[in-house]
């Protein structure tokens, strides 16, 4: 951020934010730069782990 007067009183007023949603900001940061095909692939991953399928038999891009 830009104006520091700004972030100071964000941190006042809602305290600093948990280490779990850095990390997710980031992951979403490195998402976004993914393209297409690569977000699709991170989903159907993420999806399958999720539902505890069995690791996909092609290899990923």
């Amino acid at each position: 951020m830009k104006n520091l007067n700004f972030a100071a009183e964000l941190h006042l007023k809602l305290g600093a934010p948990a280490s779990s949603t850095v990390e997710s900001l980031r992951l979403l940061r490195a998402f976004l730069k993914l393209g297409p095909r690569q977000r699709f692939e991170v989903i159907k991953l993420v999806e399958d782990l999720g539902t505890e399928e069995t690791l996909p038999e092609h290899p990923l891009s």
